[in-house]
């Protein structure tokens, strides 16, 4: 059984904001998503929504997700809500095996509306089921938890 191997973790750069006295917020691996905050902390909070939509509609477009780019000194970093996590992991599952939702839903068994709905990630699913489906594909879902400290949320 294969593991998908990917945090959907993302380094960010925080840059003072001359004219605002804030935090201006840009993910390079994702450059469409741009944020900002008053503080560094409202700036990272900010930035972990920015994040999510960013996920959600590479989602909704069938675009790529990008693996990570290593954190510089400097960045923080940024991770994708759970619940968006398990859906990009299991959205990155179905790229690999590059077919339809239809394909998709005929292979697994399963009706095509089902796909969609563990697809969209503003639409609430069961982890069990998605962990179900991945097995199905010969894959399996794993989780783990870090403990954070300050300096790993931001480094300014």
């Amino acid at each position: 059984m294969n593991t998908i191997s990917f945090a959907y973790e993302y380094p960010v750069t925080l840059v003072p904001d001359e004219e605002s006295g804030g935090y201006v917020v840009s993910f390079a691996d994702f450059p469409e998503a741009i944020t900002q905050g008053d503080t560094a902390e409202e700036a990272i909070e900010q930035a972990e929504d920015c994040l999510e939509e960013a996920v959600a509609n590479r989602i909704a477009m069938n675009l790529p997700l990008p693996k990570a780019s290593p954190r510089a000194a400097g960045q923080a970093l940024v991770s994708v809500p759970a619940p968006t996590a398990v859906k990009a992991a299991f959205y990155s599952a179905i790229r690999q095996l590059s077919v339809s939702k239809v394909q998709l839903a005929a292979m697994l068994g399963v009706d095509e509306k089902e796909v969609r709905r563990l697809l969209d990630p503003h639409h609430p699913s069961k982890l069990n089921r998605i962990d179900e489906l991945l097995r199905r594909l010969g894959k399996r879902l794993v989780i783990g938890s870090q403990a954070v400290g300050r300096s790993d949320i931001i480094e300014t």
